[in-house]
């Protein structure tokens, strides 16, 4: 089987009455007995494919350079099922059991026909195109993959999409990594109060409330807070700022209503993120509120009157409630006499803000592009596993337990140094991240990666060793490669 690419070039010496609709340079495959029938009215796969082809500009297809790799997947594989006696539009479970032998033939055969994975997909995916207009032209009643559906987003939208079943999953390089390290925290934070890498400010920044946007980051890599019980919270529910730096974390109780499975727990947060939440709730937060009026659409519901409000509730509409009692839907109803509402977030326009995830979004986005390739997507749950990671690593590695070792004799919160120096470390976690089993926090860390908290922690310990014993361990591997 051939494959060329065509030119009208002297169409007119051709004997045909007018010029072939067919695009310069679009590739043709050809029999190599020169037929494209085998009778009249039975074309061959080659001319079916050759159909195909020529409609891949109206299929958002326009490169030359695409119609040609369409072209030479096509070709490869009508040459396989050739040598094996297949009809390319024949009966589907012939066609999947010579599938089944593509598969080992591309990715397990011989080295100079193997395929890697991605080359794999990206031949799959066209031969799904091909089958599927095939079938929606009438030319073949089968097609020889199957299909999953699933759910993604798009555009902050969750949409149905069908998964081919032939293809092998791959991550992405900028989704491979499902937590964020230290440094790429801190390079996020940033990012969202409008800063470069360094701390400064950053030019070209043209974003606003940089200093909501971070602080929320801060909280929720802190605490490990879901985006609903952050995108929901009240000034009123933020733990009160201690007078004075601790190292130990400062508690933070959530609200039932807002947890999920409507379980109540108590996180911590650092006072170095607490202070900036306070920081931006009585600036910028304050500035935003400033002569603006928030009035709930109706489709919400009747607006909710808060007075008199504290720590563990406040008069709502009249009548006493507490926090825990509120629902995110209620929450969003909620306004003052003055008509502000009590969530942290708010827009420049007083309006509350809950769409964090584009925010998160858009700044890993211009992260990758101006600052770091290798940057990730962050949604708000990557904040929580990168905050879960970052306080594994602090357990195991006694950052917490020397904490509380420091203020054990001062009289700050000696509960919670008793319970950090005598819990064990995944039991802590648990309890933060609102597990009801330990065994559920170990299946959600094994999830990520721990085998670089481990081997830092050892690291660490063996610095830390008798040098004397560390020079005898280390001389067992002198004479490994002679045994």
């Amino acid at each position: 089987m051939q494959l060329i690419n065509f030119s009208p070039a002297g169409w007119d010496s051709w004997d045909l009455s007018r010029q072939p609709l067919i695009r310069d340079r679009m590739p043709v495959l050809i029999d190599d007995d020169l037929c494209f029938e085998d009778s009249p009215g039975a074309p061959r796969p080659a001319l079916i494919v050759n159909r195909w082809l020529r409609e891949l500009p109206l299929n958002g297809a326009p490169a030359v350079r695409t119609w040609e790799n369409n072209a030479g997947c096509l070709r490869d594989w009508l040459l396989f099922l050739k040598v094996r006696g297949v009809d390319p539009l024949g009966d589907r479970q012939e066609l999947r059991a010579a599938l089944s032998m593509y598969a080992e033939y591309r990715l397990a055969g011989e080295l100079k026909n193997r395929w890697d994975v991605t080359m794999w997909n990206l031949h799959m995916g066209m031969l799904s195109n091909f089958y599927r207009w095939a079938r929606d032209e009438g030319r073949s009643a089968a097609v020889p993959f199957s299909y999953r559906m699933g759910k993604r987003m798009a555009d902050g939208v969750l949409v149905e999409v069908e998964r081919n079943l032939a293809k092998m999953r791959t991550p992405r390089s900028h989704t491979s990594i499902k937590y964020l390290e230290r440094d790429f925290s801190q390079l996020f934070v940033r990012a969202l109060a409008g800063l470069d890498p360094d701390g400064e400010p950053d030019r070209q920044y043209r974003g606003r409330e940089g200093a909501r946007n971070s602080s929320m980051a801060g909280l929720v890599l802190s605490s490990g807070v879901r985006r609903q019980e952050f995108t929901y919270l009240t000034v009123h529910e933020v733990p009160s700022l201690p007078a004075r730096p601790s190292p130990v974390p400062v508690l933070f109780p959530l609200a039932h209503a807002i947890t999920k499975g409507q379980k109540p727990r108590t996180t911590w947060i650092s006072h170095e993120a607490l202070a900036d939440v306070y920081q931006y709730i009585e600036l910028d937060r304050a500035a935003s509120a400033e002569g603006f009026v928030w009035h709930p659409p109706s489709k919400l519901g009747k607006p909710l009157v808060v007075e008199e409000s504290d720590w563990e509730g406040a008069h709502i509409n009249g009548q006493r409630r507490s926090w825990r009692q509120l629902r995110p839907s209620e929450r969003l109803r909620l306004v003052s006499p003055e008509g502000e509402s009590p969530l942290i977030g708010l827009q420049s326009s007083g309006k509350p803000f809950v769409d964090y995830a584009t925010v998160f979004r858009r700044t890993s986005a211009r992260i990758r592009e101006r600052f770091e390739s290798r940057f990730p997507n962050v949604p708000p749950h990557r904040l929580r596993h990168s905050m879960a990671m970052q306080t594994l690593e602090w357990l195991i590695t006694g950052y917490y337990r020397r904490a509380a070792e420091l203020v054990k004799g001062t009289g700050d919160d000696a509960a919670m140094a008793l319970y950090l120096t005598k819990s064990d470390p995944m039991l802590v976690l648990r309890d933060l991240l609102g597990h009801q089993s330990v065994v559920s926090t170990e299946i959600y860390i094994a999830r990520l990666d721990t085998t670089r908290i481990y081997r830092d922690a050892y690291r660490q310990m063996t610095d830390e060793l008798d040098p004397a014993a560390a020079a005898e361990a280390e001389a067992e591997f002198e004479n490994e490669d002679r045994d």
